[in-house]
């Protein structure tokens, strides 16, 4: 059995891209029987009018065929719902990882690099990473804001392929604001993604942007409105560009299933807008809540979930109490120097938030 292990490893070292023997993979904990407060999804499930509608929609698949590859439906219901200018074009992913991953992958080369701001979506360092790129992180200040200056000289010095911009950053909650962005996109020899994730939950809006900057390209998903469970990403930008991004599209990459119930959420949208403006109250009332909690800093969302922090070395300690009394949110301790001592926490139900705030009411 050792010598089988011995020849199992040597054929791992010799084969495996140096690369990726070097990082871990993504790490999702289990959550059953937990209140899930950790991956920014939408707590509440449809009607039962709507399930069953649903339902009877999803009979008419016939999954003993390919999807089609271009999903025009889906498109169609996009451009409808997000009034997406004239002469823009959408490429879909499976999620947003994968548009992340095949925009990297259509700007790599030697030397090339990735930049984004730090600490943000952890996706964007790591695909650099599976790729070989160089991950080029450029430091928010204290407050969690971009630093303009700096981040502009690093643009210089660096010359970035791609910069990523999360709009609003996650683990951080926080908008950069539009004049920073332009002064970026006008800085940037290379391209510019906005990702635009949980723009449900705020005004900011940069679709129409897209007509005057020839390097930027938007990136939007249904997964924070209460679709995580379908992975459907959605990039938007100018042909060309997605043109040869599509061309490291892996075919039909979005599934029968998911085509035929984007288009069933998008002919019900009001419900999950409904849904959204829901937990855009409820953030307001948690953040008072933490708040009331001395020994928690809270930041400023316009996302659906919420950054705090705790007093000097509790944020671990917190946490497992929370996981305890079965309650599961996102440990960042240890994730960035940044995020010491910090927890993200998801907006939810009035119900589950309650929840919370009485379990940090025994552990506080």
């Amino acid at each position: 059995m050792n010598d089988f292990r011995d020849r199992l490893d040597a054929h791992l070292d010799r084969w495996v891209n140096k690369n990726i023997r070097a990082i871990g993979a993504y790490s999702v904990p289990d959550s059953t029987g937990m209140i899930k407060l950790d991956a920014m999804e939408n707590p509440f499930v449809w009607p039962e009018a709507m399930q069953t509608a649903w339902a009877e929609r999803m009979a008419g698949a016939h999954v003993n065929r390919y999807p089609h590859p271009d999903a025009p439906e889906v498109k169609d219901g996009i451009r409808a719902l997000f009034n997406v200018p004239d002469g823009i074009e959408i490429l879909l992913g499976n999620g947003s990882d994968e548009l992340i991953q095949l925009i990297a992958l259509v700007v790599n080369g030697s030397g090339r690099k990735i930049m984004a701001p730090e600490p943000s979506f952890v996706m964007f360092e790591m695909v650099a990473k599976f790729l070989g790129m160089t991950y080029v992180g450029v430091p928010l200040n204290g407050d969690f804001e971009i630093d303009l200056e700096s981040t502009l000289r690093a643009i210089e010095v660096e010359d970035p392929a791609v910069i990523f911009l999360a709009q609003p950053n996650n683990p951080t909650g926080n908008l950069w604001g539009a004049e920073k962005l332009r002064r970026i996109l006008e800085h940037a020899n290379g391209l510019v993604v906005i990702d635009e994730a949980y723009t449900a939950f705020t005004d900011a809006d940069y679709l129409d942007w897209l007509d005057e900057f020839p390097n930027l390209l938007i990136m939007r998903t249904f997964s924070k409105v209460g679709l995580a469970g379908l992975r459907l990403g959605m990039l938007f930008g100018h042909p060309a560009w997605i043109e040869q991004i599509n061309k490291l599209r892996l075919p039909y990459n979005i599934n029968a299933l998911t085509q035929l119930t984007a288009v069933f959420a998008m002919e019900h949208y009001p419900v999950l807008m409904n849904q959204t403006q829901e937990l855009v109250r409820q953030r307001q009332q948690l953040s008072q809540s933490l708040a009331a909690f001395d020994s928690l800093t809270v930041y400023p969302s316009e996302a659906n979930f919420i950054l705090v922090r705790t007093a000097l070395g509790e944020a671990v300690d917190i946490h497992q109490k929370l996981k305890a009394a079965g309650i599961l949110v996102k440990k960042l301790h240890g994730a960035h120097p940044s995020l010491s001592d910090c927890l993200r926490i998801n907006v939810s139900s009035s119900d589950e938030n309650a929840l919370l705030v009485a379990a940090l009411k025994q552990i506080l």
